[in-house]
């Protein structure tokens, strides 16, 4: 039986943006893709944020359709308290089964950093689970590089094992903005090629690619390329 929230999701599809959304996410199942564009179902998760139609939704795990997990990640986004945030975050991130439902979610509780977040972001990078532990690294690169920043998260990544792209596009990714905002602490990384070959070299064509890097440290970082 179809929920009233499907409904909803299918009353604001969009057929070109599904066909879009079907190649731009391989990994998902190209019939549970509805096709519905972020900006609407931002506008529905705020409209359900709170609402006991929101907390019932929470329940109906695992999710049929592409933009249900979507918009699951959305409400989570708005849920004000640490705590719940990451119990609701537990709960949800093994049935994560693509990089952008991933990459979406930032809770708003965490924008103050309490401590038991970054206790959570370390056991969610221990996981087996490929997108729980694309979203720890993400935690670590939204909240934790500028003056939260500590040298020892970068061997945290450093320190991850992985032979799916997914997580190593994010700890490339994760890299790139370092050698950004802390390049003094991040460079040693690539100088002394602590990454593995395919996250060193996609780190250097992502930070080359930046406008946040200067011309002179891009020009560093090319004589770092492996041949």
């Amino acid at each position: 039986m179809k929920s009233a929230i499907i409904d909803r999701l299918f009353e604001l599809q969009d057929l070109k943006y599904r066909d879009f959304q079907r190649k731009l996410v391989p990994t998902v199942d190209p019939e549970s893709i509805i096709g519905v564009r972020t900006p609407n179902l931002r506008k529905l998760a705020k409209e359900l944020s709170g609402t006991p139609e929101a907390a019932e939704f929470f329940k109906t795990l695992p999710h049929r359709y592409h933009e249900e997990n979507t918009l699951h990640g959305l409400l989570i986004e708005s849920i004000k308290d640490c705590g719940r945030a990451i119990e609701a975050l537990d709960t949800f991130l093994p049935y994560v089964d693509n990089w952008a439902t991933c990459d979406i979610i930032s809770p708003k509780a965490f924008k103050k950093r309490p401590p038991e977040l970054f206790e959570k972001i370390r056991e969610w990078i221990s996981s087996d689970k490929t997108y729980t532990v694309r979203f720890g690294i993400g935690m670590l690169l939204g909240f934790y590089l500028d003056e939260h920043f500590n040298p020892e998260y970068l061997q945290l990544v450093a320190d991850v094992k992985s032979d799916e792209y997914y997580v190593n596009m994010m700890r490339a990714w994760y890299f790139a903005t370092a050698l950004s905002k802390q390049w003094e602490s991040a460079v040693p990384y690539i100088e002394q090629r602590k990454l593995d070959t395919w996250t060193h070299s996609k780190t250097i064509q992502k930070a080359i690619e930046s406008h946040r890097i200067i011309d002179e440290q891009k020009a560093y970082l090319r004589t770092l390329k492996d041949r």
